[in-house]
């Protein structure tokens, strides 16, 4: 599909996320020749500098970020030349007309603003863009997380860009759904006949949805300190992944279409009580310990933080979706930071065979479970039970793999990229709408409150492992175990 031309607009143009991500995901596309050849990037940043000074740091800090065997010198100087570099304080309305001047007046133009700033600039930033005329009907704005810290900022942020944007033209981004490998659990749902008459509560015994960090906050001890694990990655990425896990089929892959079944998840998840908090949730802070054979401080010691700080670096949590599907089901979301693997994935459990015509002459017997792995590999895994070679009639777990690496040559796109080419096109699907955002906000606003009203610390778990003992309780009341518990020893 062929790109209208567009200026894209980098609110937060010279920070982290503009370097790291998303000018490398644009540099892709761009050798990939999907922009139209007048297209620009306008990065837009406080610090009084030229282009020329600003592409130098593009050079020196973006660059990196591009694997060498797909860098080309031409394209890059050709990517280059469509970056142009702005001054501007976000919150004094009359530094705009620096970005006005910048931008082109033509009315056929998309206009995108990213805003990868914090989310208290949302609403100055929309409003002076609309103060300026800048915010015309091509216009598209990208927000990043987090979006609110509870309920009412929530509302209060929906509110305020939608005075000056429609909900058509508004993308709150969540990269997590732009992985390869969350598109291909939309197709192995919903264009295979094979799994849909087993998902469902007669055949699935858990799903577990695993995030999983070796590193720690780092520097990021100021933000972290007042967001933590549950709004950081559970409110909205671990939160998407269930509901693409867990949503009826659409009628068709639109953007309301699949949206609205996403909606119902989320507005079918059972409530907390404060009886059920404390049984259903469990959030931790990594202590010191050792992360591949390397000694790392504790959250408490990490440069900047809090030396008494509350602030949870781990959250499990038991959910139940309250479906005809789904009723008694438990899905078990996970995260943590300082963990023993940095991995993500998804864990579809199946329930075991009612009868075993194996038992005399098979050792471990494993339910059968298809997994989802989103990262740091990409690809489906299903674990089945298959006789070993041999005379006798032994059983052992075999994982027919599907890397998605080897099984498509083609080149891969990041999730950025996929992401941005949506926004360019204008293709909402993959973005939260303003009603998902505030049910997501709904259901886990009980645990922030709780947490608030208690006395107790997080529960410490020694960096490098899967998280304190009170995470396998969580599950093992059920009689169950996290995945990594239940891998036989190689």
């Amino acid at each position: 599909m062929t790109l209208n031309d567009f200026d894209l607009v980098l609110f937060g143009g010279s920070g982290d996320l503009a370097m790291r991500k998303l000018l490398p995901a644009m540099y892709a596309r761009d050798r990939a020749k999907d922009l139209p050849a007048s297209a620009r990037i306008i990065c837009v940043g406080r610090h009084d500098c030229t282009t020329e000074a600003f592409l130098a740091s593009v050079n020196t800090t973006s660059k990196p970020h591009i694997a060498d065997t797909a860098l080309d010198a031409a394209v890059w100087q050709r990517f280059c030349q469509r970056i142009h570099y702005v001054a501007l304080d976000a919150t004094d309305p009359a530094s705009y007309t620096a970005l006005a001047t910048a931008m082109r007046d033509d009315p056929a133009l998309t206009r995108v603003y990213y805003l990868a700033t914090p989310p208290t600039l949302f609403a100055t930033i929309c409003l002076n863009l609309a103060a300026c005329q800048l915010a015309t009907p091509n216009s598209r704005v990208v927000l990043e997380k987090p979006l609110g810290r509870d309920l009412k900022s929530a509302r209060q942020i929906i509110a305020d860009v939608g005075s000056v944007f429609a909900e058509s033209q508004i993308f709150r981004i969540d990269h997590y759904l732009g992985k390869e490998a969350v598109q291909n659990l939309l197709a192995l749902r919903f264009g295979n006949v094979l799994f849909e008459p087993l998902w469902r509560r007669e055949w699935i015994s858990d799903v577990q949805i695993t995030i999983a960090e070796e590193l720690g906050v780092g520097n990021r001890t100021g933000y972290y300190d007042t967001s933590g694990a549950l709004r950081d990655m559970l409110q909205n990425h671990l939160l998407q992944l269930l509901c693409i896990v867990a949503m009826e089929p659409p009628t068709m892959i639109t953007p309301d279409a699949v949206r609205d079944e996403k909606l119902k998840v989320l507005r079918s998840l059972k409530k907390f009580t404060p009886a059920t908090l404390s049984q259903n949730v469990v959030r931790g802070q990594y202590r010191a310990g050792h992360v591949n054979g390397v000694a790392v401080p504790g959250y408490r010691k990490e440069p900047g933080a809090n030396p008494e700080s509350r602030t949870e670096t781990f959250v499990a949590v038991r959910a139940e979706i309250d479906t005809w599907r789904w009723a008694g089901v438990p899905f078990y979301l996970r995260t943590g930071k300082r963990m023993a693997d940095q991995l993500a994935e998804i864990v579809v459990r199946f329930k075991s065979i009612p009868h075993s015509i194996f038992a005399q002459s098979t050792g471990s017997f494993l339910p059968n479970s298809l997994v989802i792995r989103l990262q740091p590999d990409e690809g489906l895994h299903l674990n089945l039970m298959a006789k070993t070679p041999g005379d006798s009639m032994r059983l052992k777990p075999v994982d027919l793999e599907m890397d998605f690496h080897e099984t498509f040559k083609s080149p891969r796109m990041d999730a950025y990229e996929r992401l941005l080419l949506d926004v360019l096109r204008g293709q909402l699907t993959l973005f939260m709408r303003s009603d998902e955002l505030e049910a997501a906000w709904e259901w886990v606003e009980p645990i922030l409150d709780h947490w608030d009203q208690e006395e107790s610390d997080p529960f410490p778990y020694t960096a490098g492992t899967w998280g304190p003992a009170a995470a396998s309780a969580l599950i093992g009341r059920d009689g169950l175990q996290w995945r990594e518990e239940t891998l036989p020893e190689m």
